[in-house]
């Protein structure tokens, strides 16, 4: 069978490609991926041995608002008609709903019931002609696959019986799920920390104002240092904030390090800035309940809902006065016993329905 892998973004801000890439017998059938080299930077590609890798290069920033992204997005789709045609894949796998949206009309025509819709972020839902794309995306797929049980909702009901919760979860992260217990640092200071594509920029300038304030803590950022990133770090400079740090772009593996140097996971996002932090589920949850590490979710969010129930971590506002000190109050007050056997129960929960999901993929593509 040739398969093929669509993406929107490159391959290392893609680490949930990875649920489909391990599932998938690469000596058995003809595996092509679909990337987007968006900053025109080399990267290693050493782990996509097997597959046929089709890049598509365009520079385009992350942080700028989406409607001046339109032009890239329609070189991207005339990019993958050509792809499409030339190749006559037989099965799809279209990960994120932007990458579905700009050739919906395809893979209505050519390839219904022969795909995976991977939906992990909601963008132009509010627009009715945008949601209807999403819905005939959900309704032409073999099967529909969301990243947090709340995007259900958004999705059409009637489709219910195809839609399965696949997880943002790193399978290599479990084999070091005893990281911070094994080598970790002790600290005076409670060290928060982000990992991942620093945005939101008006809570964040919130946190590390709140943060910097509290001499009993440290805040440290992990990721790429695009626009935002940069204005923060300039917003850090001028309230000569001393405990906040910025470490730059990592790789997944280097998680791994920071799991050992972290006592708390700011895993805070805007409900304004962004809407569909609402509904959405970040890798740093299952980070969190994988290196048992304590979690702040926002308050009003679905994860900040899940977390709680699931005694895994922290619903709290920023923009709260009392803010750090109930950060503080919440950190020393969490009995470690109680709050890794709740990890421990959580992980095996979302492990059961990531293994579902795997079943699904098998029964798709070997049908």
């Amino acid at each position: 069978m040739k398969i093929l892998i669509m993406g929107f973004t490159k391959l290392k801000y893609m680490p949930y490609i990875n649920f489909y890439l391990d599932n998938i017998d690469r000596l058995k059938h003809d595996v092509h991926v679909l990337y987007w080299n968006r900053d025109g930077k080399n990267e290693d590609i050493s782990k996509y041995k097997g597959c046929i890798l089709h890049e598509f290069s365009c520079r385009q920033q992350d942080d700028v608002l989406k409607l001046s992204k339109l032009k890239s997005f329609l070189k991207y789709r005339n990019f993958t008609k050509k792809l499409l045609k030339k190749n006559g894949f037989d099965f799809i796998f279209v990960l994120h709903s932007l990458t579905g949206v700009v050739v919906a009309d395809i893979l209505k025509k050519k390839y219904k019931n022969r795909y995976i819709f991977d939906y992990r972020d909601v963008t132009y839902e509010s627009l009715a002609p945008y949601r209807r794309i999403v819905e005939s995306l959900t309704k032409n797929s073999a099967a529909t696959f969301v990243s947090s049980d709340d995007f259900r909702t958004i999705l059409p009901q009637n489709c219910k019986d195809k839609i399965y919760t696949s997880h943002n979860l790193l399978v290599d992260s479990l084999k070091h799920r005893d990281e911070k217990t094994l080598y970790g640092t002790d600290s005076e200071k409670i060290r928060v920390a982000f990992w991942g594509f620093i945005r939101h920029e008006h809570i964040n300038k919130e946190i590390i104002r709140k943060f910097s304030a509290d001499s009993r803590f440290e805040l440290h950022f992990y990721g790429r240092e695009q626009k935002i990133a940069l204005s923060l770090k300039e917003y850090s400079k001028k309230i000569s904030a001393v405990n906040v740090f910025f470490h730059g772009e990592y790789t997944p593996e280097q998680r791994y390090v920071f799991a050992r140097n972290t006592d708390v996971i700011h895993n805070l996002y805007s409900n304004i800035e962004n809407p569909s932090s609402l509904h959405a589920m970040t890798n740093k949850y299952y980070d969190g309940i994988i290196f048992r590490i304590p979690q702040l979710c926002v308050t009003g969010s679905f994860m900040a809902k899940r977390s709680e129930n699931a005694g895994v971590g922290f619903s709290c506002d920023p923009y709260d006065e009392y803010f750090t000190e109930k950060v503080y109050s919440y950190y020393k007050n969490t009995d470690k016993k109680e709050f890794f056997s709740n990890c421990d129960f959580e992980l095996e929960k979302v492990l059961n329905e990531y293994n579902r999901a795997l079943k699904i993929i098998k029964e798709k593509v070997e049908a």
